[in-house]
């Protein structure tokens, strides 16, 4: 029996003896664009909760922080792998959207954390070394650059991981961040 596999306007249809069969087809494959938007989104996202916590308080930022974890991390997936820049011992590797929120935020006595978005951000830059994409998930490493109200810029190493999750959203899986090493 010849069967011919073909789209039309969607939908995958094989057909068979002059039987068509057509089923939706669901295409998860990352593109660049939606990398780079999310590493943008990401960062306007930081400089929102620094700047909900100047204009509104801990109450604000923690509203947005928690917003912002909900809609581009995959905590409702699962753990994320998530090493946040300034962390250290047993609370380094935050698996938890409960974590990752404290380190944005603080207040959390479980994780000794001052709240990195609360520090004053005002701009955000990043700069990818590379993407990698396969199929639905994508890779990236670079640095973020963080400009606070004095203008001192602060640079971070950044890994991320993407996934798309079965909405078709893309969803921070893998976050790694830290200091570029310094020999003094």
């Amino acid at each position: 029996m010849n069967k011919k596999t073909f789209v039309v306007l969607g939908f995958a249809a094989a057909l068979t003896s002059g039987v068509v069969f057509a089923a939706p087809v669901h295409n998860n494959n990352v593109t660049e664009d939606e990398v780079l938007a999310a590493q943008q989104a990401w960062g306007a996202a930081l400089l929102q909760i620094s700047q909900d916590y100047t204009e509104g308080g801990l109450e604000k930022a923690t509203a947005t922080a928690t917003a912002v974890l909900d809609q581009a991390y995959g905590y409702a997936h699962g753990p994320v792998l998530f090493k946040p820049t300034l962390t250290s011992g047993d609370t380094t590797f935050r698996t938890t959207q409960e974590g990752a929120l404290a380190y944005f935020v603080g207040g959390n006595p479980d994780f000794p954390d001052s709240g990195f978005a609360l520090k004053g951000w005002q701009e955000y830059h990043f700069e990818n070394a590379a993407i990698y994409i396969n199929g639905n998930m994508a890779l990236t490493m670079g640095n973020v650059m963080l400009t606070n109200a004095d203008g001192d810029v602060t640079t971070v190493d950044k890994t991320w991981g993407f996934k798309k999750d079965d909405q078709g959203d893309l969803r921070i899986i893998l976050h790694h961040s830290s200091l570029p090493f310094s020999a003094d």
